[in-house]
């Protein structure tokens, strides 16, 4: 993305201020300089930026919205995060809230489509926390969904934050409109 945003829009240099994962669409901050990257990646850590998703999950989680707690342990070699059950070296809390805006039934088989604010930005965090509930992202086969898509059906759909220099008041939408996301209304 650095490099697109050089060519495509000049931007030169373009620091990135946190990810998505490959297979994840929609909105995603960058900087301009290295100290608007420092000051948003702390603005990060604090919990200043809101980070909204969408996601589309096998099955109906309980409660129409409800917040999950979890600690992960990311394993570097297999690529993939647990939920485990005690703290040790590498273990860290994950929060997440979600709330259910629709469920459908598509080929015989329930599906919702999700609102998630973030409270922390774990790897693979929603991935894991969902699928760790039987609710697995559609799409997600390494988190044991059974339902295939061309990626895993998860968007960051929105960013709210104070800009770190002017404290002007941002806020960043996206719509998927690909994948099961189209057979929801939006």
């Amino acid at each position: 993305m650095p490099s697109l945003l050089k060519d495509e829009a000049g931007c030169d240099p373009v620091y990135p201020v946190h990810r998505l994962d490959r297979t994840t669409q929609g909105v995603m901050v960058y900087a301009l300089s290295e100290d608007a990257a420092r000051r948003l990646s702390a603005m990060i850590q604090q919990g200043q930026l809101e980070k909204t998703y969408l996601a589309v999950v096998e099955g109906v989680p309980e409660g129409s919205q409800g917040e999950y707690t979890d600690l992960l342990y990311f394993d570097r070699r297999k690529n993939k995060s647990y939920v485990v059950k005690r703290e040790r070296k590498g273990v860290k809390q994950a929060r997440l809230q979600y709330e259910v805006l629709q469920t459908i039934v598509h080929e015989g088989k329930q599906i919702s489509l999700l609102r998630i604010r973030l409270m922390t930005g774990r790897t693979h965090q929603i991935r894991v926390q969902f699928a760790s509930r039987k609710t697995p992202l559609v799409g997600d086969r390494r988190y044991g969904s059974h339902i295939p898509a061309d990626h895993i059906q998860l968007c960051s759909a929105g960013l709210s934050f104070t800009h770190p220099f002017t404290g002007e008041d941002l806020s960043f939408s996206y719509e998927p409109t690909d994948g099961y996301f189209n057979r929801f209304n939006l």
